[in-house]
């Protein structure tokens, strides 16, 4: 039998002979950890005067190899993920509808405030970054930006479609009326 102190020890030892069969970081602490528990619950296997570290990894051999078929022979079978791939889905109508309107709200901005929208919102670009290119100071930058998002979501947020205003003296009521 060994001890537990001598099993730690070996952990790094074995922590990279798992590395190397799974390479990948997470199945190789997962097969390190039942390597661990199967040497514990077979310890009284183990020969006196024998290395560790060779039966250990004989051990986490055995257990990558039976894991291995194990998915070879099930997972694959029943693997959705090649499906789901192939599978392609368009975009729906709402958020076609969306960015229709977003980009008819956008038309109706200012130069200056679109252009704040675009740089900061659509490039990711820093305020930093957009006060130097435009040479003004970030101050201004700012406030651009603040009045071009609350503009854009006033336009987004009204009831009526972008850029039609509806006929004066004609109310949403009066408007089913006229059409019944």
């Amino acid at each position: 039998m060994f001890t537990q102190e001598a099993l730690v020890g070996e952990i790094d030892n074995l922590r990279r002979f798992a590395l190397r069969l799974t390479r990948n970081v997470s199945d190789a602490e997962d097969l390190l950890q039942g390597t661990l528990v199967r040497a514990l619950e077979k310890k009284d296997y183990f020969e006196e005067n024998t290395n560790l570290f060779s039966w250990a990894s004989k051990i986490m051999f055995n257990l990558f190899a039976s894991q291995y078929r194990r998915k070879k022979r099930f997972e694959t079978q029943y693997d959705p993920v090649p499906y789901i791939e192939q599978v392609s889905v368009g975009p729906s109508q709402e958020i076609t509808a969306d960015l229709s309107k977003v980009r008819d709200s956008m038309k109706q901005l200012t130069k200056e405030h679109r252009e704040m929208l675009i740089l900061v919102c659509i490039r990711g670009m820093r305020y930093e970054e957009v006060s130097e290119m435009l040479q003004i100071p970030v101050g201004t930058v700012r406030s651009r930006l603040s009045r071009a998002r609350k503009q854009l979501q006033d336009l987004l947020e009204s009831p009526v479609e972008a850029g039609r205003l509806p006929p004066p003296n004609l109310q949403i009521g009066s408007a089913e009326k006229a059409v019944a």
